[in-house]
């Protein structure tokens, strides 16, 4: 019987936004020999691959991730093709700092410029003729990127799992993994709550449990788990801010990074203030927001975007698992004889890539390299094996809560 099988060629650890994808595609490449573990419920809200939607852009501030960053698009577009369910919706984003704090939109114009993505660089007087819902003047210069948008996050997850299972994947939930060790034979062991499974290629996607997972075959970095939140309001103007009206946003200072969504499923206007919350883990973390924060989203909206306020709908918490850089980890262990394990963090902006990093993780497994260039994101990078390095993660404002760092600000 299926339920008695423990040997399967290929394992994903955590099923979230990455793994579900890679048991998705490794689905495609072997149908029944794959199996996804998790160790929550499917769907849950523990770790960072939850809520109604995600941003999706093309905007970043280096070359080696806009060269990869169309491709992000093309591998939703296979799986919308495949399940006939809409996941992503371009909506165009503007990405906006007052001028002396315009370098972020040169740095991403420059990434851009290499790979001949399109954007529209305006002052904010144009922005807000364009979108009279954000109230800005010419202090603000404004880069506009009409291929942004949104990931319906929570049902692109379920429809990985889905059409992964209509292939014979297996899945099994609230199945927490314990350890992993090396089987006589030379495959791996990897040891659950409901028993031993063994496998030839592991793939490894646990988000906040990285270290927790990866001890057992000698790895451990320097990973910060911070708990973040998003704040929902009930806009009376629901009309200005769907998606066909109102694009996503972001807002970049030397201080703190605002960022925003349209209306999508059955929520409200969405605001967050990125990397600001408190150093936490995976499992000490609470789901209570933070007021401060959440006022400071507020105050946001009331001086930019005042049509987007009205009552508090909800503010809902999640977890960014970053390394020092705050770049993507995305690499074999061979550096500690487990070449056949292949990880992944996703450093607090990876969803938009989902799909994309569960097809670049099949290659890896499947064909022991990829096509696509990931050295940016090994582990023998200097951020991750200097205990010197300064980190680089993105602080919030004066409000941040003790224990975010504040040394360098992220452009992620």
């Amino acid at each position: 019987m299926e339920s008695e099988r423990r040997f399967y060629p290929y394992i994903v650890i955590g099923c979230g936004g990455v793994g579900s994808a890679a048991v998705y595609w490794l689905s495609r490449r072997v149908g029944s020999d794959v199996l996804g573990l998790e160790q929550f419920q499917l769907g849950h809200s523990n770790g960072g691959s939850q809520d109604h939607s995600r941003i999706i852009r093309l905007t970043y501030h280096d070359k080696r991730y806009t060269k990869l960053a169309p491709e992000t698009y093309k591998a939703w577009r296979e799986v919308e093709e495949e399940s006939g369910v809409k996941l992503v919706y371009k909506t165009g984003g503007v990405f906006f700092a007052k001028h002396e704090n315009s370098t972020t939109l040169d740095d991403y114009a420059k990434a851009m410029d290499a790979y001949n993505i399109k954007y529209e660089r305006m002052k904010g007087s144009a922005l807000r003729e364009r979108f009279p819902q954000f109230e800005m003047d010419d202090s603000y210069d404004v880069m506009y990127d009409p291929e942004t948008g949104l990931v319906d996050a929570a049902m692109a997850n379920a429809v990985h799992i889905q059409l992964a299972r209509g292939r014979g994947a297996r899945i099994i939930e609230n199945c927490p993994v314990k350890g992993v060790e090396r089987a006589t034979d030379g495959h791996i062991k990897v040891y659950t709550a409901k028993g031993v499974f063994k496998c030839r290629r592991l793939v490894v996607t646990p988000g906040a449990w990285f270290n927790e997972v990866l001890g057992s075959v000698g790895i451990h970095i320097p990973i910060y788990v911070t708990q973040e939140q998003v704040t929902y309001f009930a806009t009376p103007n629901i009309k200005d801010f769907t998606k066909e009206r109102f694009p996503i946003w972001v807002h970049h200072s030397n201080k703190n990074m605002f960022y925003g969504l349209p209306i999508h499923g059955n929520s409200g206007v969405k605001v967050a203030l990125d990397a600001s919350g408190p150093i936490v883990t995976g499992d000490t973390r609470t789901f209570e927001p933070d007021a401060i924060t959440e006022q400071a989203c507020r105050d946001y909206l009331q001086s930019i975007i005042p049509k987007a306020l009205g009552p508090l709908l909800y503010t809902k918490t999640c977890l960014y698992t970053s390394p020092p850089d705050r770049h993507f980890i995305l690499d074999t262990c061979a550096k500690t004889g487990w070449d056949d394990v292949i990880v992944f963090c996703g450093a607090g902006h990876a969803y938009k890539w989902a799909s994309f990093l569960g097809k670049i993780l099949t290659e890896m497994a499947v064909d022991g390299k990829t096509q696509y260039d990931i050295s940016l994101f090994s582990l023998d990078r200097e951020a991750l094996t200097d205990p010197n390095w300064d980190p680089m993660l993105k602080s919030g404002s004066a409000m941040t809560i003790p224990g975010t760092f504040t040394k360098h600000t992220s452009k992620l």
